[in-house]
């Protein structure tokens, strides 16, 4: 069996155009398909349209969660609730064509891969801002952190499912699922494809979501930003003495003068704010300390229409009904 894993959010236009074009590519190509859709929270009529796919078709499942926990919690569920022998996540705006699933499944069968993730050959439906500035994290991140990510590299990839259960032991609560990915190893392959524009909706990401989402990647796989800041203080500290040296020095030779005000507030307001800048920096990663230490479930499921289809909330049935897969 094949499980592939969508979260969704307000997508309600969507739905039918990706179970539509799953059909087309994959509908008699497969010996078993489980469709996964995860419900992260949607405010308009997305859970309706898919209760209904899910009664039509018996290939669609729905995963509901209580409210809107992000798409990296949402795809978190999906991944601890699929049953496939092999586990594909993607989007449901169809800019990772079901098509390529096709030569996912050939690696993995036949070359014998465990993961096989996507390389956007072209970004062309985004704008020049956002290529730059995603060229400029891949290569930051990939110089600063031991996790590699390969660039341009989304969340469409196919994963066996030893991979999607080493990935379902990391129990971390800040999930950066690039980094989740990437970490376990295992033999792994990119396929180039040429990334279309989104067929309805809108992307859910702005410039905020993106920046946050960066920091997150970086703290969570790098201690660098710590480091770098232990390095930058020895060096100012180093400066400061030498400064210090300088000033006895010209009072020993010359006598003291009427130290000059400019100075005096530069160099206070400079390691004011290298001071300010180092306590934000250490705040990230106590921030993250305190949200694991809590140990709070990753998702809460309202509804699961495996159980509801077939009727049965068994002990392992019922624990993941409404409750967390953290």
């Amino acid at each position: 069996m094949l499980s592939i894993v969508v979260p969704v959010m307000n997508e309600e236009d969507a739905i039918d155009r990706f179970l539509q074009a799953v059909d087309r590519e994959l509908g008699d190509r497969l010996p078993a398909l489980e469709i996964l859709f995860v419900d992260d929270g949607s405010t308009d009529a997305t859970l309706e349209r898919l209760r209904a796919s899910s009664l039509r078709d018996p290939r669609v499942r729905v995963l509901s969660l209580t409210r809107n926990f992000g798409k990296e919690a949402a795809m978190t569920a999906g991944l601890d609730h699929a049953r496939g022998d092999a586990v594909v996540p993607m989007d449901v705006d169809l800019q990772d064509p079901p098509a390529v699933i096709l030569e996912f499944i050939r690696l993995w069968q036949d070359e014998g891969y465990d993961m096989i993730y996507g390389i956007r050959g072209s970004r062309d439906e985004d704008t020049q801002a956002k290529r730059a500035s995603a060229g400029l994290f891949y290569r930051f991140f990939n110089h600063l952190a031991e996790t590699h990510i390969p660039s341009n590299a989304g969340d469409f990839r196919l994963m066996d499912r030893r991979v999607v259960d080493a990935i379902k032991r990391l129990p971390e609560r800040n999930r950066f699922m690039k980094g989740l990915f990437s970490w376990p190893g295992y033999r792994s392959i990119g396929v180039y494809y040429d990334r279309p524009a989104r067929e309805s909706g809108e992307s859910k990401f702005n410039f905020w979501k993106l920046w946050n989402f960066a920091i997150d990647g970086f703290v969570s796989f790098s201690t660098w930003p710590l480091r770098i800041w232990m390095y930058f203080g020895a060096v100012i500290a180093g400066l400061a003495f030498l400064y210090i040296l300088l000033l006895v020095g010209r009072v020993i030779v010359v006598g003291n003068d009427l130290p000059g005000y400019a100075s005096l507030m530069t160099a206070i307001l400079f390691f004011g704010g290298m001071q300010l800048l180092s306590v934000g920096i250490l705040g990230e990663y106590v921030g993250r300390l305190f949200i694991e230490t809590k140990q709070r479930p990753l998702y809460l499921v309202a509804e699961d229409s495996l159980i509801d289809r077939e009727g049965q909330v068994g002990e392992g049935g019922g624990a993941r009904h409404g409750s967390d897969a953290s």
